[in-house]
């Protein structure tokens, strides 16, 4: 059970981790406690704003809109890396979620992710988020395509870790809205695990000591040499037949193999396919092999046939694990075969230690 820091004291952390902070006026007093308790508090939430570059974002997590009033959060982290604070308390971000959830937050008793959340706002087991959790809203699409740059990520993980150090938390108090609610699916573009792992280095620092990883990525840019087809029902490595760059090494000639761990990478995949009946979908994600053994799956992504022909550029952002390799495979779930036109991959690769 852990009381909610006070205003001074949240300001103190965020600028003791680093934070560049931003009191939006009147935030020490605007919240949502006369709707119901602020506190105890177990744990930090992320989400993305779903906005663009013409909304005021800090404006709409201060204000909230017509449909929910604000505060949206307890701080709005824009595109620059300012934590803005906009809610001192109660703040309608969390909504319902799911009680096994919170328990292995408060216990932080999970392993890698929390258990799957089987509930949501309004749902009959559903537990109240809002009085639970801090929680910062971060500005991007959420269409896992918009870029997060790496002062705002930084500044994401600066954030929660001085909530956490402040708490005396560990890294495993800090939750994507996902993982709570079964109705949600942000924050979009990273993946929470990697997002904790962040954190968890932030805390075993000093406070303020933390800057992340950046060491100088190395560059890659596959494609295939030409069309080929694909037959429905059964995924499909993506075979690069043509490198243009390949300052890892990790690409075997031929092969469909882009990065291997202990690696993060981030870019894109852009596809063509041709004869992709309108309506009709091809799947694309990134899987994990150690070896030739499949081992893992990522989300997968939908290319819907337009009639002539589809294209779409997907991100490519993750962290590998020692020992695991990542490729690009494809389902196609029309009833005729189809074809890859085109495909070309281009990633920055991290190398990790």
């Amino acid at each position: 059970m852990a009381t909610p820091l006070t205003a001074a004291r949240l300001v103190a952390a965020l600028k003791a981790e680093g934070c560049a902070v931003h009191e939006v006026g009147g935030w020490r007093t605007n919240n949502r406690n006369h709707k119901g308790p602020w506190g105890p508090v177990h744990g930090v939430m992320i989400h993305h704003t779903v906005t663009g570059p013409d909304t005021d974002v800090v404006e709409l997590i201060y204000h909230g809109h017509s449909a929910l009033p604000g505060p949206l959060a307890t701080g709005c982290v824009t595109k620059d890396g300012v934590v803005h604070l906009t809610g001192n308390g109660r703040a309608n971000h969390a909504g319902g979620g799911d009680g096994d959830v919170l328990n292995a937050v408060i216990g932080e008793s999970y392993g890698t992710y929390p258990p799957a959340t089987h509930e949501h706002d309004g749902s009959a087991g559903a537990v109240d988020g809002n009085a639970r959790f801090y929680g910062w809203e971060c500005e991007n699409k959420g269409d896992g395509q918009d870029p997060w740059p790496r002062e705002q990520y930084l500044a994401m993980v600066k954030a929660t870790a001085a909530v956490c150090r402040a708490h005396g938390w560990g890294h495993k108090s800090a939750i994507g809205h996902l993982e709570w609610s079964d109705w949600k699916v942000d924050p979009r573009g990273f993946d929470m695990a990697d997002f904790r792992r962040d954190v968890a280095d932030a805390l075993a620092l000093p406070a303020g000591r933390w800057e992340g990883e950046d060491p100088m990525p190395q560059y890659v840019n596959l494609g295939v040499a030409g069309e080929y087809e694909l037959a429905p029902g059964a995924w499909d490595s993506v075979e690069f037949t043509t490198e243009w760059t390949d300052e890892t090494g990790h690409h075997a000639t031929g092969g469909s193999v882009f990065a291997r761990g202990p690696a993060r990478f981030s870019g894109t995949v852009s596809l063509q396919i041709d004869g992709l009946p309108a309506g009709a979908v091809v799947q694309a994600r990134m899987s994990e092999y150690e070896g030739d053994e499949h081992r893992a799956d990522h989300p997968i992504h939908e290319i819907t046939g337009t009639g002539g022909g589809s294209f779409v550029v997907l991100p490519l952002t993750k962290r590998l694990a020692s020992g695991r390799s990542m490729r690009v495979r494809l389902l196609s779930q029309a009833a005729v075969p189809v074809t890859v036109a085109n495909a070309v991959l281009t990633v920055l690769v991290w190398q990790e230690a």
